[in-house]
């Protein structure tokens, strides 16, 4: 099953290769991946899409206690 996770990360070094390894090491495929850093508040808006047969749920507890993730959502992709 594929999912979407939107994302908003802290402007910070390694931040987008921690939130990519913590998806890939979950089990999750990641398949499309865009984003750009927001003027506003520094951060990062990015919107993965993964795909894999677990369940979304544990990932996004986890994405939650990433210290570099300041807010995250995931949906099922159509």
């Amino acid at each position: 099953m594929r999912y979407r996770l939107e994302l908003v990360l802290r402007s910070a070094d390694g931040a987008l290769q921690r939130a990519i390894g913590l998806v890939e090491r979950r089990g999750f495929a990641p398949r499309a991946i865009e984003g750009a850093p927001d003027g506003a508040d520094g951060c990062w808006r990015l919107r993965m899409t993964v795909e894999s047969s677990r369940p979304p749920e544990p990932l996004r507890r986890l994405m939650q206690k990433n210290h570099d993730c300041l807010q995250v959502e995931i949906t099922a992709c159509p």
